[in-house]
């Protein structure tokens, strides 16, 4: 039974990841040799989308074979930066590869004239491509960073190997093993009766609030890091914690957990080191708002604090 379709961003990627097989290095060495195979290339972690064919059709990922690389990325090195992502619906492989080393590459060599490298914020704020697309992209981008990131043993400092089509990296000198780091963050609304708390930082646009948010740390939970970060950003007390969903945040590599947090009372005491400000905001004008006509610059439909405050906005 598939999961129903999610609203949040970056969510619903729908490739096979294989991770029963993409640990055997003959299986995984024949998706890449396959002509099948198809690798979008991602130069500063920015991936190629292909232009609109027709209008109103939306934008592609520029998916390429192997061929069309040319002699721009030699598959064959051991320290090449190529990640597995998965198998589409079609059973075809794919892939990501870095690119940064070409200089201009919408201008020069093999990827001359297919389109543009842009940046994955921009592009999930576009709203163009569908939005699996969009989670296949998050994937790729995280997966990259994290290798790029990585080239080295943070136990002894020695040169690490890339293993599992970029799910492990392990140390050639003591052998430890490493593997891709998502960073847990709780973003929360909390809420006291028909009111919920929105807060901004400094240097946001004029206007824009948005819920809080903050790191997860060692030895507590996920309700324990809400209140924590409500306490300490804002001196609030919560009842109660409720998990509303989560998402996937590859800037550079974390998982956004939503909750709703329901507060003891309006008392407010704002860390003026984390925030510029927080203030209580009606239901009424967190409605009017989202639908573009409130006293509020609400967060952008990408962020899963846009849904927290549409699930305040609602009732649910």
């Amino acid at each position: 039974m598939a999961l129903a379709e999610n609203p949040i961003m970056f969510a619903n990627n729908p490739l096979d990841r294989a991770g029963h097989q993409r640990g055997n290095p003959d299986w995984l060495a024949a998706q890449l040799a396959a002509e099948t195979a198809l690798i979008v290339p991602m130069w500063n972690l920015q991936p190629l989308v292909l232009p609109e064919i027709q209008p109103g059709d939306g934008r592609d990922v520029g998916y390429l074979p192997k061929a069309a690389f040319g002699e721009a990325f030699d598959f064959e090195r051991a320290d090449k930066a190529i990640v597995f992502l998965g198998l589409n619906r079609w059973g075809k492989p794919l892939f990501a590869a870095d690119i940064s080393h070409m200089s201009s590459p919408e201008d020069i060599g093999p990827f001359r004239g297919m389109g543009i490298f842009e940046d994955l914020r921009a592009l999930s704020a576009i709203g163009d491509m569908p939005r699996t697309e969009l989670a296949i992209l998050a994937q790729a981008k995280g997966m990259l960073d994290w290798n790029l990131r990585h080239p080295f043993c943070a136990q002894c400092g020695s040169p690490t190997n890339m293993l599992e089509g970029g799910y492990k990296r392990i140390c050639g000198n003591c052998g430890a093993e490493h593997f891709p780091r998502t960073d847990p963050v709780v973003i929360m609304l909390a809420t006291h009766e028909d009111q919920c708390l929105l807060g901004r930082q400094r240097g946001w646009p004029e206007g824009m609030l948005s819920a809080l948010a903050g790191f997860m740390e060692p030895g507590e939970t996920m309700e324990e890091a809400v209140a924590r970060e409500l306490q300490e950003e804002a001196g609030l007390e919560i009842n109660s914690v409720t998990y509303l969903g989560s998402q996937p945040w590859p800037f550079p590599g974390s998982l956004m957990i939503g909750c709703m947090a329901e507060a003891s009372s309006l008392n407010v005491t704002v860390d003026e080191v984390e925030l510029e400000e927080a203030r209580w905001v009606s239901r009424a004008d967190v409605i009017s708002s989202m639908q573009g006509n409130g006293p509020l610059g609400v967060p952008p439909k990408m962020a899963i604090a846009h849904q927290l405050m549409q699930a305040f906005a609602s009732g649910k």
